[in-house]
């Protein structure tokens, strides 16, 4: 089976938070899907100065804690510098790599240094085949434990393509398991507003093709409310559209 990685884009607050993983854990415990509740504790990768950035620090990271603690799941967020990593190790089990930062080397290694999972997002610039140098700089500073996410290859300006060999091409070459985002990938970035666009109405059609693939694990933002979200509401999934999606996926993992 595969594992899911789901949740909203940020922590916008707590009632939301613990309603979304309660929803999501009773889900995934049905259909027997291991889970990982995913929340950025803050978002730093910005267009806009105005754009939300999160509710505070400590405040989301606790509020990722009482997650993990009152339903027994694993959970994961962004990080941005290797402070970040020091920081957030302490509350969660899971520290993401975004992919702009996916090079960036005193991240990785401080990230590994903390003994947690490290899933390090391939950048939208990026081969499959050079992700492996990558997942090289967690494993030479000494943990094994890491993952890697494809999330779509830059193809224009403003649009994102997922090139579905790379799954296959990632595994092989990191040697490690490899999720497939089925939101991030369908992002329009670089929009003249400066607010990234997307197209939700395609997630499906993505995460039908990671788990057809192969895919080891895949990646949903949801919301109930995306086009109130206060980060990437444009390519999030509504939370009542997960049940259907994930019986589906479900099916095909099945088939194989």
């Amino acid at each position: 089976m595969f594992f899911l990685l789901a949740g909203p884009c940020v922590i916008e607050g707590e009632k939301m938070a613990l309603e979304i993983a309660e929803y999501i854990s009773e889900l995934t415990d049905k259909w027997g899907i291991p889970y990982v509740f995913k929340g950025s504790f803050k978002k730093a990768n910005r267009s806009r100065l105005d754009s939300f950035t999160g509710i505070g620090d400590e405040k989301a990271l606790k509020i990722l804690a009482k997650i993990r603690k009152d339903f027994q799941i694993p959970v994961v967020t962004d990080i941005h510098s290797p402070e970040d990593a020091v920081m957030a190790a302490e509350y969660v089990d899971i520290l993401q790599i975004p992919a702009f930062l996916c090079r960036q080397t005193d991240l990785l290694v401080a990230a590994a240094q903390t003994g947690r999972v490290v899933n390090i997002k391939k950048g939208q610039f990026l081969s499959p085949e050079a992700m492996h140098y990558a997942v090289d700089k967690v494993r030479d500073s000494g943990n094994e434990n890491v993952m890697v996410t494809e999330r779509g290859t830059t193809f224009g300006y403003q649009d994102l393509v997922v090139d579905y060999r790379g799954v296959k091409i990632m595994q092989e070459g990191c040697r490690c398991p490899v999720v497939v985002d089925a939101t991030h990938s369908l992002q329009q970035p670089n929009q003249s507003c400066g607010v990234t666009g997307g197209r939700p109405e395609l997630i499906e059609t993505i995460a039908k093709a990671a788990i057809a693939v192969g895919a080891d694990g895949l990646f949903i933002e949801t919301h109930p409310e995306p086009q109130h979200a206060k980060s990437d509401g444009a390519n999030m999934l509504r939370l009542d559209l997960l049940e259907g999606l994930l019986e589906k996926l479900v099916r095909i993992r099945k088939a194989l």
